[in-house]
């Protein structure tokens, strides 16, 4: 999907917002001159600036209003747990053809090379076949804030990359409900790639679901068709367990809707449609996912830093599903990515099949 920025006018008409992200600490923060110089060089260029004094929190009630009301997007160094779901949902934003993203320059300054790690899990997800379209063509990379201009002329002249993915149909979905049964234990709410085919893992999907529903848990995910989580929920609803969902027009558009869902809750974007999963669910597994399933837990893991309601004794257990063949767990660079922001009791590590439904009934 190729875009373009709205052209820059003057007179009594705005110019193009761009939001910067990041806050400032004090006067001894090592990023401060940075910023000045960020914030100069935006200015000198034409541009607005949302968020110059770092004082704008994003959570996911006005994520999609920041998006929208923005023409450009520039992340500073010192990412926070925020940033990195900001830029991360921009990204999952472009891949699933987001009309609010249409045109719109992501650019992330890693000067200080916070960014590194994300960059690094998000190498490590395309490698594993989770990310399809090569994130650095919509997260553009700079080293200093001159290269950021750069960047943001360079969309302005030629627009955003193609994602080459096409909308097969129009979204004619309503919400239904069908009570929980009088047997319910719990719903767990499976985070995990639509675009894996490796058939070891959608084994693994397809027999987690089913322990759900034999167990008597409940099973809710994105409502996708295809990848590990359609093996997911063709798992539960074979097994005759209770099975919940959520998605939005634009996706379901792309994928279509996975047949003998229980209930499904249309959303109109992808926040609130996290927002209401979570809501549903009493526990998550973080399952071998791409970029979508990294947006998720970070989702969890801000409303747990802020002390949700939301997540409040809820836990969050990720599968580091062992990587055949390679010596690693496919979460692995997960691991440098949390490190600055884990407190205890946030999330665990499983690393197999067999101790993930153990855990699931322990929590």
């Amino acid at each position: 999907m190729d875009g373009t920025f709205p052209a820059k006018v003057v007179g009594n008409i705005s110019m193009a917002k761009v939001r910067l992200s990041g806050t400032v600490s004090g006067s001894n923060d090592t990023n401060r001159e940075t910023r000045a110089r960020m914030l100069y060089l935006l200015f000198a260029n034409g541009w607005d600036i949302y968020n110059s004094n770092g004082d704008q929190q994003i959570t996911l009630s006005n994520i999609e209003k920041k998006i929208k009301e923005s023409d450009a997007f520039v992340f500073m160094p010192g990412a926070t747990l925020e940033d990195l779901f900001q830029a991360v949902s921009i990204f999952v934003g472009y891949q699933t053809l987001d009309k609010h993203l249409f045109g719109k320059a992501a650019v992330v300054l890693n000067s200080g090379k916070s960014w590194t790690p994300l960059f690094e899990l998000l190498d490590s997800l395309q490698e594993l076949g989770t990310i399809r379209q090569s994130y650095r063509k919509f997260l553009l990379q700079a080293k200093s804030p001159e290269e950021v201009i750069d960047s943001l002329e360079t969309v302005q002249r030629e627009g955003v990359p193609d994602v080459g993915r096409e909308k097969m149909k129009q979204s004619s979905t309503e919400s239904y409900d069908t009570p929980l049964p009088d047997d319910h234990v719990a719903n767990v709410c499976v985070f995990c790639s639509a675009s894996i085919e490796d058939p070891a893992y959608l084994e693994d999907g397809y027999q987690l679901g089913k322990s759900l529903a034999e167990n008597n848990y409940g099973c809710v995910s994105g409502a996708g068709t295809t990848g590990v989580m359609g093996a997911v929920v063709r798992g539960s609803v074979e097994a005759g367990g209770w099975t919940g969902g959520s998605n939005v027009p634009h996706i379901i558009e792309i994928e279509g809707l996975p047949d003998g869902l229980s209930s499904f809750w249309l959303k109109p974007d992808i926040y609130t449609r996290m927002e209401v999963m979570i809501e549903n669910s009493d526990s998550f597994v973080i399952f071998p996912g791409g970029a979508g399933t990294v947006q998720e837990l970070l989702a969890l893991l801000i409303f747990k830093k802020l002390g949700s309601p939301l997540m409040k004794d809820k836990p969050v257990i990720i599968y580091n599903r062992p990587v055949e063949g390679k010596g690693i767990g496919f979460w692995d660079k997960l691991v440098s990515v949390l490190k600055p922001f884990a407190e205890p009791g946030f999330y665990q590590f499983v690393d197999s099949s067999e101790e993930l439904m153990k855990v699931i009934k322990e929590s």
